[in-house]
């Protein structure tokens, strides 16, 4: 029995090494073959399920490349200055940018820069309350106050704002601001609402850029602020993305890079 399975699996090692190109290859262009492998990576590269589809199409892009680069060989296109100078100039920037991802891993933000990052953050939720508000946004200073005079006639707030806000998006919820911090809104609106206390509406419109508001406050709580270390990844994600940032750290690669190195 053993015997037999042994001879099995020599078959199939045998076999194996004796299928044609074309089933060890995507393809076979013109005599040069394009190994499966390459396939396989292009198409982990895109993220997507290897469907028949996406496999057809990833095919075909690289049978595209191989004819475009036999092509190009053919009419001694590869072989111009100016494609190699090209060449040489991309080549360059590849490896100018693996120097600096490498180094950025290595030398990159530090907790000081991150933190600075963080107060900036910290710093929008204001004074470290969150507001629930409703308001009732109209364009003349006599219409809200007639409506001020309305709500405390017996009117519900929410029914005036439906009816009278130009706010359309807050208007169809009652005027329902939701919560927010109160850096969220235009300062004339942000005193305003900050200074109320729970229930309270304003006595008298507020004006901004927008019109004259009716303004109520619905409730406040603490804001919930994350930690430093809970949002340290997303904060050297968005440091890793600034461009000033990035020129900042490039600067100090070369620094660092002529520094050790002797140039006459």
């Amino acid at each position: 029995m053993k015997t037999t399975v042994l001879s099995f699996s020599l078959a199939a090692v045998l076999a194996a090494g004796s299928l044609p190109a074309i089933a060890q290859n995507a393809a076979v262009v013109n005599g040069k073959p394009i190994p499966s492998a390459k396939l396989d990576k292009l198409i982990a590269g895109t993220g997507q399920p290897a469907s028949p589809e996406l496999r057809d199409r990833a095919r075909t892009m690289l049978i595209d490349r191989e004819l475009l680069l036999q092509e190009a060989n053919k009419r001694g296109i590869t072989q111009r200055d100016d494609v190699q100078e090209q060449l040489e100039q991309a080549k360059l920037n590849v490896l100018a940018g693996a120097v600096f991802e490498d180094y950025v891993r290595t030398n990159g933000a530090n907790d000081d820069e991150l933190r600075k990052q963080y107060d900036k953050i910290k710093a929008q939720f204001g004074n470290g309350k969150e507001y629930h508000a409703r308001h009732i946004l109209v364009e003349k200073e006599a219409d809200a106050k007639a409506i001020i005079a309305k709500i405390k006639g017996g009117a519900k707030f929410e029914d005036v704002a439906k009816a009278s806000s130009k706010d359309t998006g807050s208007a169809v919820n009652g005027g329902d601001l939701d919560w927010a911090n109160s850096t969220s809104y235009v300062p004339e609106f942000s005193a305003a609402m900050t200074g109320l206390k729970k229930g309270q509406m304003t006595e008298t419109p507020v004006k901004t850029q927008f019109g004259w508001h009716i303004i109520e406050l619905v409730d406040t709580r603490d804001a919930k602020i994350p930690s430093f270390e809970e949002v340290k990844p997303q904060l050297q994600q968005m440091l890793m993305g600034d461009q000033a940032w990035q020129r900042e750290q490039f600067q100090a690669m070369m620094k660092s890079i002529k520094e050790k190195a002797k140039i006459q």
